[in-house]
């Protein structure tokens, strides 16, 4: 396959071409780290595509032990649909993972949303501190990650029709700190024209964050994944200080980081955590994203979007009882005044009785679903659907299976990207499938095709899905998403917003 910078060779896999690692920019090393991306360099002969490319740089975590140190990682892979043909392009789907300072674009195996007629493209990004540095006077900071993406994008325009994908129709489709970047995205004015429909799954782009919601040390923020840029420069100051590069001229700070070896940074504690947030007020988001999303300054494009009944469980689960921990009634006491301070907490506590819950870990996971996580999902459609198509969706599985390494026997339900299984192919989910889940996977990768294809999700076979915004029917539409049952949930009803809306 002929690319811009060069041929490739693949795989066949079953009527599937999968072609993986083919580089969309330059590598981000020495005098380029922390610099916009730029373009790959071309190569002579074929390059082989058969083999997954490298992760971008990485320490593990609970919940994913992978690691890496490979600064060359601007990669994509690339799955083509059995059906693929030249001559009638099919729409693209390009992948945005999530985490933001762990994971890569190779862990998604596009095979089971190809079936369904679709390019699908998943990519890497910087991560961590690689991808969100930010110092005084340089370009870009606090967004390089976000920049390759639109690198990316870029190359899927440029790229698209030799794999068989219509660079006229694009989809873009994330989860969790993924599809927070596509909140980015709609915004920013360097996608504009890169990418015709949105998908975000569990995205935080409208959401804040009450105290000790992601564990008893970390503080509110007003947004959970929005900071200034001198909150940036702030982390960066505050988690490289150790590295002995701090000087009063950013550029000699900035001399000092790019000459220290990756495996030296990574080393610094919590210095890829730091940095899962996006800086604005610069080029690539020049305003605050909820602020221009409110104002209708956006890439007015179709969205889909949606989250999880229960998805906090699993921060609660790995933070708590999962790991042996066990969470109590006086945790629970201490983490509502925390969050809410005593007079609320009081409130609170009344609406969320541990009496009404098997544990107060799950008492805790549901105050922070609801008041966190329910209500900036239900801000972001009610937002967005006053000026573009959306489709809202809960993903209500409580039986989807764990696919993370977590021990114990904790009750994670539908939990954060417990969906995305049932529309990526995956190793240790896929066994523990049972038959109506299957079904479930199936509807899913049809909604999520036909609305790649056409910009709603509505095709033969599927259940009926209406817009969030309705002419002349008062509560939006959420559709729900679960074996038992797929069609309206009452969402505000479900995680209390009439509540939470009158909390501050």
């Amino acid at each position: 396959m002929r690319t811009g910078a060069g041929l490739v060779r693949g795989t066949r896999s079953g009527g599937y071409r999968i072609f993986r690692g083919i580089p969309y920019a330059g590598a981000p090393t020495g005098p380029h780290r922390w610099a916009p991306p730029r373009p790959v360099q071309p190569w002579k002969g074929v390059r082989d595509a058969t083999k997954p490319g490298p992760l971008c740089p990485q320490v593990p975590s609970p919940y994913a032990e992978i690691s890496s140190t490979e600064e060359d990682c601007l990669v994509l892979d690339v799955t083509t649909p059995p059906t693929a043909d030249r001559r009638r392009p099919a729409p693209v789907l390009v992948w945005i993972h999530g985490d933001g300072a762990v994971g890569g674009g190779s862990f998604f195996d596009g095979r089971r949303l190809a079936g369904r007629g679709l390019v699908v493209v998943s990519i890497n990004y910087r991560l961590g501190v690689f991808g969100g540095l930010a110092l005084p006077g340089l370009e870009g900071s606090g967004t390089f990650g976000l920049q390759d993406q639109q690198a990316a994008l870029r190359w899927v325009r440029d790229n698209a029709r030799a794999f068989g994908g219509d660079p006229r129709n694009v989809t873009m489709a994330g989860v969790s700190f993924g599809a927070s970047a596509i909140a980015g995205h709609l915004t920013s004015p360097a996608s504009e024209g890169l990418f015709h429909r949105a998908i975000m799954a569990s995205g935080e782009g409208m959401m804040d964050m009450p105290a000790g919601a992601m564990g008893p040390n970390v503080p509110a923020y007003p947004w959970y994944v929005w900071r200034t840029g001198r909150e940036m420069e702030d982390i960066t100051t505050e988690m490289t200080s150790s590295l002995d590069c701090l000087d009063d001229r950013p550029t000699r700070t900035l001399a000092c980081l790019r000459a220290l070896p990756v495996e030296t940074i990574l080393r610094v504690p919590y210095i890829m955590n730091a940095f899962q947030a996006f800086g604005y007020g610069n080029r690539t988001l020049p305003q605050l994203p909820p602020t221009a999303l409110r104002a209708g300054r956006f890439h007015h494009v179709p969205v889909l979007s949606g989250a999880t009944l229960d998805e906090h469980r699993v921060f609660v689960g790995m933070t708590y009882d999962a790991v042996g921990k066990p969470f109590t009634e006086s945790d629970y006491g201490r983490a509502l005044r925390t969050a809410f301070g005593a007079p609320l907490a009081r409130r609170v506590r009344g609406e969320y009785p541990t009496t009404a819950f098997p544990s107060p870990a799950l008492a805790w996971a549901t105050v922070i679903t609801d008041r966190m996580w329910a209500r900036g999902t239900r801000t972001m459609h009610d937002t967005l659907s006053r000026h573009v198509p959306l489709y809202a969706y809960e993903f209500a599985d409580r039986q989807a299976p764990m696919y993370l390494p977590l021990p114990g026997d904790f009750d994670f339900g539908a939990f954060h990207a417990g969906d995305i299984p049932y529309l990526f192919e995956d190793e240790a989910a896929d066994p523990l499938f049972t038959p109506a889940q299957r079904r479930l996977s199936a509807t899913m990768t049809g909604y999520w095709a036909a609305f790649a294809r056409t910009g709603t999700p509505r095709g033969p076979g599927l259940p009926l899905w209406h817009p969030h915004r309705r002419e002349g029917v008062g509560r939006p539409y959420t559709q729900s998403l679960a074996p038992q049952r797929i069609g309206p949930v009452d969402y505000y009803r479900t995680h209390n917003l009439d509540f939470w809306n009158r909390m501050p």
